[in-house]
């Protein structure tokens, strides 16, 4: 039996797994909430009662002269993604006049943005999870769809971000900053070197490419305590679809559905077979890193920031490939994917509303958009940059999603027991359950 995994690294699986790994190897060490003053970009202003006022520059100044914005970051300054901000607000401020004020707010940012917004306090854009943007501070954000379609938004961003923010919102209420795609991301070196030439497209097809892996000398699958409730829960969702699994994290039942049993049992084949990576379940990152320490571990199902943390933690540039999570035999979901998005919104009181969602453009598209993509090694935000390397395949993939999965595929429903849950998940790759009843009867067991 694997070793047991602790509950308080279980609640890692908490998080909506959106957030980028990537970390800056610059010397900058302010990495805590601050305000620095920088440069903007293109827009028109609100007056304060929402409405758009004129903004027509004075003869010889430009367009937003005397337009300071304030803009609250989920990032630090120290980290590449703060850089970029920098450089935006930096040549959208010569370009416009209009001056940023950033608030370097950090991770916990979520955790004050909804008694900020009801108090009106005064700040212009922030960032977030495009999930609680549309739905936890819709009430508090501008509707953006006009000055969307002013500017052609639409064909310089992803339309799964924004057709599931306009279903939950009911309007536009915020741009896509930081995509994010899940799926197997695994090194195109060892497949070549194990004899697969295809990717596999079914689960049968999986399990005999595992085999090459292992007949070749190699572990086929990395897994970290983390991200088990990921992994189980694409499998899951490819078995019954992710609204039953919401059903069952809920309310239970687990043991009554033939696919839960269906999909435990084949996790279990699975790991009876040897394919997880020596010790996996791990701590993370320690599973995942040895594909880059070790180089003899081929995969991960995970977010696509696994490719960076890899790379940066082991200073290894592995060569990166993204596979679909395959399809199994009687599913009820063979195609969709896992996407999310960190995302900016405009806040409904801002006095400065046009402006504030120009200097959002200019930060998701063109230039400044491929800056921060290179920078931070994440997916561009505008559909017509280049990903950089270590995202190979991740923009053809989310180009082509329209009915994304959320994190960890509706085993997050249940926000009581979603740590109790993704122990007994733990215990599955550990091999603690000899049947998928087992498994199942175990679930119940919680309710």
């Amino acid at each position: 039996m694997r070793k047991r995994i602790t509950s308080a690294l279980l609640a890692a699986v908490m998080v909506t797994g959106l957030m980028s790994g990537c970390s800056s190897n610059n010397d900058t060490t302010n990495t805590t909430a601050g305000s620095t003053t920088a440069a903007a970009g293109n827009t028109t202003t609100a007056a304060p009662d929402g409405t758009q006022a004129s903004e027509t520059a004075a003869p010889g100044g430009k367009k937003y002269d005397g337009v300071e914005l304030t803009y609250w970051s989920m990032w630090t300054n120290a980290e590449p993604q703060g850089k970029a901000l920098e450089a935006a607000a930096a040549a959208f401020e010569e370009e416009t006049g209009a001056k940023i004020k950033f608030e370097w707010k950090g991770r916990d940012v979520k955790n004050i943005l909804s008694s900020a917004l009801e108090a009106q306090e005064r700040f212009d854009l922030f960032e977030d999870d495009y999930t609680r943007i549309s739905k936890n501070y819709v009430d508090y954000v501008a509707d953006l769809t006009a000055m969307a379609d002013a500017a052609g938004y639409g064909d310089k961003s992803y339309t799964v971000f924004n057709d599931q923010a306009k279903e939950w919102a009911g309007f536009l209420p915020c741009l896509t900053e930081q995509p994010t795609v899940g799926g197997i991301f695994y090194n195109k070196d060892i497949f070549t070197a194990s004899g697969i030439t295809e990717d596999p497209k079914t689960w049968d097809e999986f399990m005999a490419a595992c085999q090459k892996m292992v007949d070749a000398g190699y572990q086929p699958m990395a897994l970290d305590s983390t991200y088990a409730p990921f992994m189980f829960g694409y499998h899951l969702a490819r078995n019954i679809g992710e609204s039953a699994t919401e059903e069952l994290a809920i309310n239970g039942g687990w043991s009554q559905n033939e696919g839960v049993v269906k999909a435990a049992q084949e996790m279990i084949d699975f790991v009876n077979a040897g394919y997880l990576a020596d010790g996996a379940p791990d701590e993370y990152p320690a599973s995942q890193n040895k594909m880059g320490l070790k180089q003899d571990v081929a995969m991960v199902v995970c977010a696509n920031y696994v490719t960076s943390e890899v790379n940066a933690n082991t200073g290894v540039e592995l060569n990166w490939g993204l596979l679909s999570y395959p399809a199994v035999a009687n599913g009820a979901d063979d195609s969709s994917t896992f996407a999310g998005a960190n995302s900016i919104a405009v806040t409904k009181y801002s006095e400065n509303q046009q402006a504030a969602f120009d200097f959002a453009m200019s930060i998701v598209t063109g230039e400044q958009d491929q800056n921060k993509a290179n920078l931070a090694n994440q997916i561009p935000a505008d559909p017509a940059n280049v990903a950089p390397p270590v995202q190979n395949g991740t923009t053809e993939v989310l180009v082509q999603t329209t009915a994304p999965l959320s994190w960890n595929m509706g085993l997050n429903a249940n926000a009581d027991k979603i740590s109790v849950i993704s122990e007994v998940v733990v215990k599955l790759f550990e091999g603690s359950y000899a049947t998928g009843e087992d498994f199942a009867a175990a679930l119940d067991a919680l309710y």
